[in-house]
């Protein structure tokens, strides 16, 4: 057996992190795709931080080792770390998926898409800054009613898609009550720059 240990550490200043959602896999599997609508189980997790349907999509693929949930949220400047062991016989081609929702948003996600790490040796890392971006399946109105995080405490997840692109995209950013949008509850401390998380993974078996 092989051991991997995965660490997600938050870079925002305001932005809590969802519980993570890790998934190791070979090819074949990818959590989403730019330019196309996000999966039930990542919107979800996009608009209310609830990993399950998520990583019960990914264990439905015949690509999946296993899928591991990190066992809380991870506040700003915090970090956890989550690990998983796969025999030494499937490294070749082994990939890493991550994904965890900044709460203090409607539906922003950040992570790492479909990753190559079978080329870790014993002791080796890497480590990836990673960026925010839009499940598409919320308007970003930013009222406290839509946003499930500590500066809403609203609903987190709504069947309906009331965003109009119904994409996967790069996330424009929070615009907040500083810049005039008057609908908005988030203040100028939620807003977030690029990177969001970092996500350090590390061989140490």
């Amino acid at each position: 057996m092989t051991t991997f240990e995965v660490t997600v550490s938050n870079l925002t200043n305001a932005q809590p992190l969802s519980p993570v959602g890790v998934v190791a896999h070979g090819n074949g599997y990818v959590p989403f795709v730019i330019g196309m609508p996000a999966t039930p189980g990542l919107k979800l997790l996009a608009e209310g931080g609830d990993n399950s349907e998520f990583l019960t999509e990914a264990n439905t693929d015949a690509s999946t080792l296993l899928t591991v949930s990190g066992t809380a949220p991870i506040g700003p400047g915090g970090s956890e770390t989550v690990s998983f062991e796969i025999e030494e016989s499937m490294l070749p081609g082994l990939q890493l998926s991550v994904i965890t929702m900044l709460v203090n948003t409607n539906d922003a996600f950040t992570g790492v898409n479909a990753a190559l790490i079978d080329t870790l040796a014993v002791g080796d890392s890497i480590v990836w800054r990673t960026i925010a971006y839009d499940a598409g399946t919320e308007a970003n109105s930013e009222t406290a009613a839509t946003i499930p995080g500590p500066a809403g405490n609203g609903e987190g997840f709504n069947a309906a898609r009331d965003d109009r692109s119904d994409i996967v995209k790069m996330h424009s950013g929070v615009v907040s009550q500083a810049d005039g949008f008057t609908g908005s509850d988030l203040v100028e401390a939620h807003r977030f720059d690029n990177p969001v998380a970092q996500v350090t993974v590390v061989r140490s078996l």
